[in-house]
């Protein structure tokens, strides 16, 4: 199938695509044949809800589109603190995005889920899941103000966890690319093998493809 790449990155260095750029930048990150990355000491993405506090310090390597698109990426995560996650994340601004990632829970099952977050408030949904199986390939797209997201282990059979609306001017210029945060710890390792980011129309039948 032919494709219409915003990005295609493998991350084989020295250096990564020009239109991506850190907010957030770890103190410990490198290039070899992946994006790999340790996470800084209580970094988290959250706006309000339940727990009465905001946090925006997580670390987020994006680049910045007005045009419709799903983006791909393969993460590998060793995690050790409650809540340490990582995957993918569309942005509008502080107030404005949505993130999907496995949440780790160390004395149970893991948390699967994607937050939306709106006028400052997050919505998180959740589903609980081994982390023995968990996803390692996530899918989020983006048409219009709508955006899907979808799991994967193997990056052939797709499954949805997620169809959201955000609070965006029409055509509005988002970041879009890939997270990881500790929120009650540090240090998790963490390896992303590719980014992708394809165009795609304003056919919301895409986002299925």
């Amino acid at each position: 199938m032919n494709r219409d790449w915003i990005v295609n990155e493998k991350f084989t260095g020295p250096t990564f695509n020009e239109q991506l750029e850190w907010l957030n930048e770890p103190e410990e990150w490198g290039l070899d044949a992946e994006l790999i990355l340790r996470t800084d000491e209580k970094t988290d993405f959250w706006q309000n809800t339940h727990y009465g506090f905001t946090a925006d310090n997580g670390h987020f390597l994006s680049l910045k589109t007005d045009k419709n698109f799903r983006m791909t990426t393969k993460v590998e995560a060793s995690p050790h603190s409650r809540y340490d996650q990582a995957g993918l994340m569309i942005r509008f601004s502080e107030q404005t995005w949505v993130k999907a990632s496995v949440e780790y829970i160390p004395d149970g099952p893991s948390k699967l889920g994607a937050v939306v977050t709106n006028r400052g408030y997050s919505d998180w949904s959740t589903q609980y899941i081994s982390f023995n199986e968990r996803p390692t390939y996530f899918r989020a797209s983006r048409i219009g103000q709508n955006c899907y997201i979808d799991i994967s282990q193997n990056g052939e059979a797709w499954e949805q966890i997620r169809i959201a609306h955000l609070d965006l001017p029409e055509q509005a210029v988002l970041s879009a690319g890939v997270y990881a945060c500790s929120p009650q710890g540090k240090g998790q390792h963490v390896c992303f093998e590719f980014f992708t980011i394809e165009e795609l129309s304003d056919n919301p039948g895409e986002a299925y493809l």
